[in-house]
């Protein structure tokens, strides 16, 4: 009856082994994952752009679309400069170098779902006093006694609960998002070079008409000199254009210092010294580009700082299931095998093998409240990150809605401005034939002089205005950033 009873006991016990078995094989195979699977969250995009009348809608085939947005302004000797700040520029350099830190992230996330390989080798040393309590021992244990080991260890922990996954998919996300923030800082890097190389552009204008100013000055302060000599004019006509000269002369020097703080800011964004780099003056000023506007929709997908905000809400909604998987009991089969002896002649033999295998199931079961907490915390972060994405998704409209608005009143300024000028140069030779033919005083062609010439000015100024603006706008539509490659290859940023 015993033998039956012997037998009898395992066959009753085999089905459940077999059902438990298959369960547990059928979790793990079902690849569930706790924690809420993530959704982007609802934003409200308006249809249009409330300032976009008669602009172009951007095209995919269009030149931002390309990437390189700087070459909309036509300028060789700028596509230069913004390729030479992509390869050197230092915090381009440290961006990048933390995005290859989140990219090794993912890497060491995905490591962790194959077994883990171990190899010890080792010789201890020891000796035990012969009043040791342990009574297993002879008495020649207590001399000194040589131990040779060499073990072989895989351990693998089973993702049954998806704590393995939702960490790697927020790991992913962090990738992403540093990315983006790599992209990002670029563009904003690329804008102020632009912007800077654009007001340096037009400070050589400016330099130019103050010079040519000059000159005309020297003459009529010539000719105010000789009709001095000639008692047709007085001392106070001959005052007055040395003090116009001179004014013009120190505006002139004072553009030097202007145009040399451009040229530092350009040489460091390129990452060299100042003293190390210099621009050369141009006669040209790069025209004003016509720039695609495009679809509010679109803009999400192009603006990289839109981009890492909802890649951060991805990542903290994964985070959420971490934590939730605490809850859970983590699963780790290992196995160990390898050799034992006192003597390292036979160490490596059959007589001094030793070897376990079997699984590990861990779970804790009392913890004051920390697991609850995190939850509590990470779905915090959770809608910390959903406001911050929101809002940043808000701020782009309106940094579009405000460069847009900008670039039509200044447009319709610069209308209004190049009339005033066209009516000031018309005064002034008119006032100047008046002057030398005798019948005005020199005071009247001053100030008619001195209107042209803040006239002049404020054109250069308003057309710096527009190019600056323009350069903004783009860099607030995202540049020539695309989420769709951007998130699946890495940036072609070399630091060394």
């Amino acid at each position: 009856m015993t033998h039956r009873q012997n037998v009898s006991v395992p066959l009753r016990v085999l089905p459940f082994q077999r059902t438990v078995g298959a369960a547990l094989c059928a979790l793990m195979l079902s690849a569930c994952a706790v924690g809420p699977d993530y959704k982007q969250p609802d934003i409200q995009t308006p249809a249009h752009f409330k300032y976009a009348e008669g602009w172009t809608q951007a095209n995919p085939s269009d030149a931002i679309a390309r990437g390189a947005w700087w070459e909309l302004y036509g300028d060789a000797e700028l596509n230069g400069l913004v390729e030479k700040l992509n390869t050197s520029n230092q915090t381009v350099a440290q961006y990048e170098a933390q995005y290859r830190q989140a990219a090794a992230l993912v890497r060491s996330a995905r490591g962790a779902f194959f077994p883990t390989l171990d190899l010890t080798t080792s010789k201890n040393r020891s000796s035990q006093g012969r009043g040791s309590s342990s009574s297993s021992l002879s008495s020649s244990s207590s001399g000194i006694r040589d131990t040779y080991n060499a073990q072989l260890g895989v351990s693998w922990e089973a993702d049954i609960w998806g704590k393995l996954r939702r960490g790697l998919e927020a790991d992913k996300a962090n990738a992403q998002a540093s990315l983006a923030d790599l992209a990002s800082m670029q563009l904003s890097l690329q804008s102020q070079l632009v912007q800077n190389y654009l007001q340096l552009r037009v400070l050589d204008e400016q330099k130019r008409l103050l010079e040519a100013t000059v000159d005309t000055y020297e003459r009529s302060l010539k000719l105010t000199q000789n009709q001095y000599r000639a008692g047709v004019s007085g001392r106070d006509a001959v005052a007055q254009a040395q003090t116009q000269l001179k004014s013009t002369q120190a505006d002139l020097i004072d553009l030097a210092w202007q145009r040399a703080q451009f040229e530092s800011a350009i040489a460091v964004l390129m990452g060299q010294a100042p003293a190390d780099f210099s621009l050369a003056p141009t006669t040209r000023i790069p025209a004003l580009p016509q720039i695609p506007v495009q679809l509010p929709s679109q803009l999400l997908e192009r603006r990289p700082d839109i981009a890492a905000a909802e890649r951060s809400v991805m990542a903290a909604n994964a985070n959420i299931g971490v934590a939730k998987a605490a809850y859970y009991p983590d699963l780790t089969l290992s196995m160990n095998g390898g050799y034992s002896s006192s003597t390292f002649s036979n160490w490596i033999s059959l007589p001094n093998r030793f070897w376990s295998v079997g699984p590990q199931l861990a779970m804790t079961l009392f913890d004051g409240g920390r697991r609850a907490a995190e939850v509590d915390r990470t779905e915090a972060v959770y809608d910390q990150t959903v406001a911050q994405y929101r809002q940043t998704v808000l701020d782009g409209f309106k940094e579009v809605e405000d460069y847009l608005a900008q670039l039509r009143v200044y447009e319709q300024e610069a209308g209004v401005r190049k009339e005033a000028l066209d009516a000031a140069r018309d005064s002034l030779r008119l006032t100047s034939n008046q002057y030398k033919a005798g019948l005005i005083g020199y005071l009247d062609v001053v100030n008619v002089q001195t209107t042209a010439l803040s006239n002049e000015r404020s054109v250069l100024t308003l057309l710096q205005s527009r190019l600056i603006a323009s350069v903004q706008l783009i860099a607030a539509l995202g540049g020539g950033w695309q989420a769709e490659t951007g998130l699946t290859r890495e940036p072609e940023v070399s630091t060394r």
